[in-house]
């Protein structure tokens, strides 16, 4: 695994379509392996391939909703439906930072997308994780989370707004930077999620 670059919003290749993942080999999990690492050594809730400057639709997302903090990986995912209720929230970005925003979103979407190995399955969410994974989606399409900020935010207005459970993440991600900075290592990993709840028609639990 390595750390790879996260590139910057004026980068033109965030505003840059994805292609679909067709080959589920070695290169997809050094993909996706790399970041792995590299989402770990920030405080963000997710990382989309193209942020590193890869155009391929993958994304990592950090799915707080269980008892532990899990990496959820998505490869060519896609929302199949959504609820017409909106909710409105606080987000950020990696690759726009110290930028924060409302944004309105579908609060509860089905995602259908394959993991690593290629296996489909399809995911019911809201709130938070739906929020998280529409975010990733959009910067598979090119779309940065600051196109569509209806009201844009200070730091400490952010700090106030967003979910509590990421307020209480992004504290324990920094803590263990922290640590790890002091003592020469690497921050603690993320849990990977290892099962999928509900495959889609057809599909295996992974």
């Amino acid at each position: 695994m390595a750390l790879r670059k996260i590139l910057l919003q004026g980068d033109k290749a965030l505003l840059r379509t994805s292609r679909e993942v067709t080959d589920f080999d070695a290169r997809l999990a050094q993909l996706l392996d790399d970041l792995h690492e590299t989402i770990e050594s920030e405080e963000g809730m997710g990382l989309a391939a193209p942020q590193v400057g890869v155009l391929r639709r993958a994304c990592l997302v950090i799915d707080l909703t269980g008892t532990e903090d899990e990496v959820l990986e998505l490869i060519n995912p896609e929302i199949i439906t959504y609820s017409e209720e909106l909710d409105t929230a606080c987000e950020g970005c990696l690759s726009v930072p110290n930028i924060w925003g409302m944004v309105d979103r579908p609060k509860e979407v089905r995602v259908r997308a394959q993991d690593r190995f290629g296996n489909v399955f399809e995911l019911d969410c809201d709130n938070y994780l739906a929020r998280a994974i529409q975010h990733e989606i959009d910067h598979l399409d090119g779309i940065l989370f600051s196109k569509n900020t209806t009201r844009f935010l200070s730091e400490k207005e952010a700090e106030l707004i967003m979910d509590g459970r990421e307020r209480e993440f992004r504290k324990r991600r920094k803590n263990a930077r922290l640590l790890a900075a002091k003592s020469g290592t690497k921050p603690s990993s993320i849990n990977s999620r290892k099962i999928i709840v509900q495959p889609a028609d057809g599909a295996e639990s992974v």
